[in-house]
């Protein structure tokens, strides 16, 4: 059965460095949630505390009711998957799977039968017997997962598990994983950097930055309708341009583009913000920012072109299939009010008011 992961002001210090200093968010039954964020954010410091490898310095941590603050790593029943594989080179993948049931004195024949359906479910009957050194980082990667399910765990527990692999290889992995979590229903707890990688598994993701979390939500509003401006920019490209406020009307500054906003609640009357506007929610269109195609690249499925304006560079992502624009071409870039947002000096999303509580 799925359980609920309570996080509740948890505080995580190194000596007089704190890392996380308050952090709260509960994780539903059965959900895959992600932990997204750059480089030193906290991402990783919190999973370990989930998984008991640090400790935690102020706070609760709660599995259902259980306060598991103080059991230790081998007692809260967690399969963990490392960036790094962490398969034993000297076992077999029977033997590597096995492992963890041994340890809890699981006998024959279940110890056989587990191992042999989650070889099933990863993928690897094949390799049962194969060394890890004879195999692809992909191979080894589905070992380690197959290794965290067997002992049928509470928590799923992944640290940033396909960084070591390479592109292709990294979509197909993310595709078994969230294939594997969705059939075992167990609540899941993934930590990347990779925002492609979050939007396309996750159920809800916590974008975290200096150890404090910027935002919960479904991937489609996180990415649609970022909190912060923070959120914004780290969910892929985007081009910011400063904005003139009155009221609901919006004005790109240095230019004559105005656009009316009704979702815009301005109750503190702000004057000065920013827009934040996707490469592909720029449209050409017969008016709008004025500017001229400066750079061209073609992706095979889309055209990215660089649009040189006076009021800065800004990058457009169109379909392939629309008629290419040539380099020194006159253009004009529009978008659409519906999908773009607009964000107070201090980084607070104006456009989204209605959603906030």
């Amino acid at each position: 059965m799925s359980i609920t992961i309570n996080i509740e002001h948890a505080k995580k210090a190194y000596g007089k460095n704190v890392v996380i200093e308050d952090l709260s968010a509960q994780i539903k039954p059965g959900e895959f949630f992600t932990l997204l964020g750059p480089s030193g954010c906290g991402k990783t410091t919190l999973l370990r505390m989930i998984a008991g490898f640090n400790t935690i310095e102020g706070g609760l941590i709660k599995f259902d009711e259980k306060v598991i603050n103080d059991l230790p790593p081998h007692k809260r029943n967690i399969g963990m998957v490392f960036q790094n594989y962490a398969v034993f080179p000297h076992m077999s993948t029977r033997e590597n799977i096995a492992f963890g049931l041994k340890e809890r004195k699981v006998r024959e024949p279940e110890l056989s039968n587990r191992v042999n359906e989650v070889l099933e479910k990863v993928q690897i009957r094949e390799l049962a017997e194969r060394m890890p050194s004879n195999m692809s980082g992909g191979q080894q990667q589905r070992i380690a997962l197959a290794r965290a399910m067997v002992i049928n765990p509470d928590v799923l527990l992944f640290d940033e598990p396909l960084s070591n692999l390479d592109a292709k290889l990294r979509v197909e992995m993310r595709s078994v994983i969230r294939h594997i979590q969705q059939q075992a229903g167990i609540t899941t707890i993934y930590v990347t950097h990779d925002q492609e990688e979050a939007l396309a598994i996750s159920d809800r993701i916590a974008v975290m930055h200096k150890g404090e979390i910027q935002q919960i939500d479904e991937p489609v509003k996180i990415y649609r309708k970022p909190r912060n401006l923070f959120v914004a920019t780290f969910m892929g490209q985007t081009n910011i341009l400063e904005v003139d406020i009155d009221l609901q009307d919006v004005t790109v500054t240095g230019t004559k583009v105005t656009r009316h906003f009704d979702r815009i609640n301005n109750v503190n009357h702000v004057t000065k913000g920013k827009l934040v506007v996707r490469p592909n929610d720029f449209t050409f269109e017969n008016q709008g920012i004025e500017g001229v195609v400066i750079e061209r690249i073609f992706f095979g499925t889309i055209t990215t072109y660089t649009v040189k304006t006076n009021i800065g560079d800004l990058v457009v992502t169109r379909d392939v299939n629309e008629h290419m624009k040539e380099i020194g071409e006159q253009v004009h870039l529009s978008f659409p009010v519906e999908v773009v947002n607009v964000f107070e000096a201090e980084g607070k999303n104006m456009s989204i008011m209605e959603d906030a509580g």
